[in-house]
């Protein structure tokens, strides 16, 4: 796709610009296809709660981006492709998902969605790579911390960060410079008078899709997992604060032009 294109796809929402980074929120879609819908034993309120509700807020902080709309019941595209999924309540937090099983035909359909994803992100980084030698992913996510219930204390601030950086599938040698800045960057920010808790490798390293990249583009894609706490938000009436959210997607607009800078450098 051409610079300044806009795409729409069946699965997701696409642009393409001239910034050396790609910003994706792949667990923030909603939908499931009709015949999902019809066994899904799960809530709608319950399956919210465990896709990541604002991230697709975000996407804008670059013009290059690429937002899948289903849901991560569909298919979970940060999950190796024989686990993407969920058949049983052990792959999706103990939750009771289906009034019956998925058949065969609706698991392979599910997994032609994430082998589409995955050849277009390898059309994304192919030219990303021919037209910048390095670029960068945001690889947007969050995390709930709530899960004793809404009423219930939450969980320690200790061990789970604001914001938690997941750099555990790159070469942390190589990318370095620029994932201390970028660090260092949404750290300072001023985030409505305080700063944020963002730290490393605390909660989460980074999975699939990270692992996908970095096999893939180890010395021209830098993949950052970003993982925001609900801290924004009421994880359990998925109801969220406009003026956090619109905060957030600052913050993350303030860290540009220090990566910018950072892939200049390498």
């Amino acid at each position: 796709m051409a610079n300044g294109e806009q795409g729409k796809h069946p699965l997701w929402d696409e642009h393409t610009g001239a910034d050396p980074i790609v910003v994706t929120a792949i667990h923030s879609g909603h939908a499931l296809r009709e015949e999902l819908q019809e066994i899904m034993a799960l809530d709608e309120a319950s399956r919210l709660r465990e896709e990541d509700p604002f991230t697709d807020a975000w996407i804008a902080v670059s013009d290059n981006y690429i937002l899948p709309e289903r849901s991560r019941f569909e298919v979970d595209l940060n999950r190796a492709r024989d686990e993407a999924v969920y058949t049983s309540a052990e792959d999706a937090w103990g939750l009771n998902l289906w009034k019956t099983p998925p058949t065969r035909e609706m698991i392979t359909r599910s997994q032609e969605e994430y082998d589409a994803f995955y050849k277009e992100l390898r059309n994304i980084f192919d030219e990303m790579k021919a037209k910048h030698g390095r670029f960068v992913i945001f690889d947007l996510h969050a995390y709930n911390y709530r899960r004793h219930g809404p009423d219930e204390p939450p969980q320690p601030a200790a061990e789970n960060p604001e914001i938690n950086i997941g750099t555990g599938t790159m070469d942390r040698n190589f990318w370095g410079p620029l994932v201390d800045r970028f660090i260092d960057d949404l750290h300072s920010f001023d985030f409505l008078d305080r700063h944020l808790d963002v730290r490393e490798n605390v909660k989460f390293v980074g999975r699939q899709f990270a692992q996908w990249t970095h096999d893939n583009y180890p010395q021209s894609a830098c993949l950052l997992a970003i993982e925001f706490k609900k801290f924004y938000m009421n994880e359990w009436s998925g109801l969220g604060d406009p003026v956090q959210i619109q905060a957030i997607r600052q913050a993350l607009a303030s860290t540009i032009p220090g990566i910018k800078k950072s892939l200049a450098a390498l």
